[in-house]
């Protein structure tokens, strides 16, 4: 395929925002040692900027060598509808009496287990919470996860090496979690209709293979961090100091269920969000501090993946379709770290004839290597920004992220390959 002045631009405009995500801390020692350009480092420091930041030069790129009209005519046919789910449902997911209501059940399911409280917390977070996302979807699943660990374990004082590891496998874990149905995870879902995947098809076929996965890896860093994890001893900092009424923690609950109903009607879920805003500042008494900033900047890293993952497909289509059924897993795996899973799975839906063999491997690669780094899973963004505080100069390092999910994305992949 012969590729266009402005697909070469944007493939190197797109390669330079995945090098940029890999020196955000640079811009942060940088802003320190320059305080007078301290804002616009900062900025440029920030992990959900970058690709909304190298999107806005595309566009810039694409007025100064075709005109404006062609510009927005490019920009009114992506589709924004990902980036606007995910604002959404982290705004409502993060609220209290959701919150609330989701520690309520770990910790339930903590006391059955023969562990100490924290280990055993700790582990059913790593276990129930992602398995939990193919019900409330990935980006819910994500959302409630790091809120609960940055309150649980991350507010506590972990260690490095402790905090990238329940990253890793957090990552990991969601990204294969969400394949128990055919709703809740976006490369599955960019599929499920045109294959005719439906919830009893990835239960079977995807589903339990991803749960092995899931309580393999949270079983192994859990055993590795155990005595770490059995010193910690929760503090105030989990303290709820008012009670949620029911009938609120209802309210807030069927607003999450409409939106993840309507997930793929924005004009319907943003119109309950909206309607979730006036309940949320009617009873702000039994809330804490909505999350609109992080769900904002998610919405914007996720929006400049779409700009400039339009400008891909070019190269990435024909790399994706020369592979074999056996080498499409790895490669899958490999590429879903450069680009988001979904929109590999997307390419793979617009190619008729394929076999079902190179079906499964492209959408277990996809998910599989979901975790390795920011880009790869359209989640990622919102646990990064609900953990990123609890960092070294509230930076997560994106080759730190990266050899944390090594292991757990090994495992995953053993499990769709091996079992079955």
């Amino acid at each position: 395929m012969t590729a266009t002045n402005i697909q070469i631009i944007g493939a190197g405009l797109f390669a330079i925002a995945i090098l940029h995500t890999f020196s955000v801390k640079l811009f942060e020692h940088l802003a320190n040692r320059h305080p007078t350009h301290a804002g616009i480092f900062h900025l440029l420091g920030e992990v959900e900027v970058v690709f909304g930041f190298w999107a806005l030069v595309l566009i810039i790129a694409m007025i100064a060598l075709t005109d404006t009209a062609t510009a927005t005519h490019y920009l009114d046919t992506r589709n924004f509808t990902e980036p606007m789910f995910v604002f959404a449902i982290m705004v409502i997911a993060a609220t209290r009496p959701i919150l609330q209501t989701a520690m309520s059940l770990v910790n339930l399911l903590a006391r059955i287990l023969p562990l100490p409280d924290s280990v055993a917390y700790y582990f059913v977070v790593l276990v129930f919470v992602p398995l939990l996302g193919s019900f409330i979807t990935e980006p819910a699943a994500m959302t409630l996860a790091a809120l609960i660990l940055a309150r649980r374990f991350y507010a506590l004082g972990l260690s490095n090496r402790l905090k990238y590891a329940t990253l890793g496998v957090l990552f990991v874990n969601v990204s294969i979690g969400g394949t128990l149905t055919s709703f809740a995870a976006p490369p599955v879902l960019m599929v499920a209709h045109v294959w005719h995947w439906d919830v009893s098809f990835m239960l079977a076929t995807f589903g339990w293979k991803a749960a092995v996965a899931v309580g393999i890896n949270a079983l192994g860093v859990t055993l590795l961090f155990y005595k770490e994890l059995a010193k910690l001893v929760p503090s105030n900092v989990v303290a709820v100091a008012v009670r949620v009424p029911v009938a609120l923690t209802v309210t807030h609950l069927v607003f999450l269920v409409g939106v993840v109903v309507f997930s793929h009607h924005p004009a319907v879920f943003m119109g309950l969000l909206l309607f979730f805003l006036g309940v949320a500042h009617a009873y702000e008494q039994y809330q804490d501090r909505l999350i609109l900033r992080e769900g904002l900047l998610v919405a914007f890293f996720l929006a400049g993946l779409v700009v400039l993952g339009g400008q891909q497909e070019w190269w990435l289509k024909p790399v994706l379709m020369s592979m074999s059924s056996d080498a499409v897993f790895i490669g899958a795996t490999l590429l879903t770290a450069l680009t988001d899973n979904a929109a590999l799975t997307y390419l793979g839906s617009l190619v008729d004839g394929l076999s079902d063999s190179f079906k499964y491997a492209l959408v277990a690669g996809a998910v599989t290597g979901g975790g390795l780094t920011i880009i790869a899973n359209a989640p990622n963004p919102a646990g990064i920004a609900i953990l990123r505080d609890y960092f070294e100069d509230e930076t997560v390092h994106p080759m730190g992220l990266l050899l944390a999910a090594l292991l757990p994305t090994l495992v995953a992949a053993g499990a769709f390959m091996l079992l079955g």
